[in-house]
């Protein structure tokens, strides 16, 4: 049984890591530390141009439809580079929750756009209410630089 990594997952390695040590060096990283945003739309529009967005969903959706190990792989590089900016939380908890408990025209909506690097990565909807039928996903959109409460129950 071989539990190694793909020809392809190496692949996707490699290229992540030489992407992000030309885009993405420690400088680049201090400096978005520094500023209230953490990305610059050119920087994002890089990532969106490598493809990243859309790895989890399917080619439908504008994705590349390949799975978690494939993002592991990808997250594993950016972990090493520090990579900057809300790339977790647009397309793993808020594209994957889409993908799994959005609607049909929820998914429409939403999966191309992420996948093609074509939205504001603050105004992805974050907020999943699951009841009867349905998810209930809505906007969660607030100003970053203000604190905020979470209350549950």
């Amino acid at each position: 049984m071989d539990i190694g990594f793909t020809e392809e997952q190496e692949l996707l390695r490699a290229s992540a890591r030489r992407f992000l040590e030309n885009e993405c060096p420690s400088a680049f990283v201090r400096q978005r530390m520094a500023e209230p945003e953490a990305m610059t739309e050119v920087f994002w529009q890089k990532l969106a141009e490598q493809g990243w967005f859309g790895i989890l969903y399917p080619e439908e959706a504008g994705g590349s439809g390949l799975g978690l190990v494939d993002i592991a792989v990808l997250m594993e590089e950016m972990g090493r580079a520090v990579m900057p900016g809300p790339f977790f939380s647009t397309v793993l908890l808020g594209g994957a929750a889409i993908l799994e408990a959005g609607s049909q025209g929820q998914q429409q909506e939403w999966l191309p756009r992420i996948a093609a690097g074509r939205h504001d990565p603050g105004r992805v909807p974050a907020c999943v209410g699951l009841g009867p039928g349905e998810a209930n996903l809505g906007r969660a959109g607030r100003d970053a630089r203000k604190p905020f409460l979470l209350l549950g129950g």
